[in-house]
């Protein structure tokens, strides 16, 4: 990326955050403000990601501001772990499968999936799910139901 672009795009996100309501704004919204503001699609990959990044930089400059509980969360959330399209990786749950969270056409999904390595990065493959916050929710109020039965389960086998 350019370095006069990466500029535009940092000044234009920092401009938009120190003028919003933080309780209101979500990182799509950012995007889309910016993008109509430089005339550029924000959404690709690497635009995502530095949008993003310029994002997790200005709300841990006001947190340094906070109490130093919350300044521990915050320092804690310097040390995510993105994948190449700016998407947070909460886990791993094996080498080739991993949980991450996403912003997808305005909306946050929580995604389980599989990859394939080609070329040094990590590409999707179509073996996987991709939640809305309130099918997330519905999944993990069910969780106590699931472990029982997998315990019936397990309990009927041996």
């Amino acid at each position: 990326m350019d370095s006069e672009i990466q500029r535009r795009i940092e000044e234009a996100v920092r401009r938009i955050l120190e003028s919003s309501d933080m309780d209101e704004m979500t990182e799509s919204k950012i995007r889309a403000l910016a993008s109509k503001d430089l005339d550029l699609d924000l959404s690709k990959s690497p635009y995502k990601a530095l949008v993003r990044k310029v994002v997790e930089s200005f709300l841990q400059e006001r947190s340094e501001d906070q109490p130093q509980e919350e300044a521990e969360d915050a320092s804690a959330a310097k040390e995510k772990e993105y994948d190449d399209d700016g998407d947070l990786i909460v886990c791993w749950l094996s080498s080739k499968r991993k949980v991450t969270i996403q912003d997808f056409r305005g909306k946050t999904l929580v995604s389980i999936r599989e990859f394939y390595r080609k070329d040094g990065k990590d590409l999707p493959t179509a073996k996987g799910i991709s939640l809305t916050e309130e099918q997330w929710s519905v999944f993990k109020n069910n969780v106590p139901a699931i472990e029982k039965a997998i315990k019936n389960m397990q309990s009927q086998i041996m």
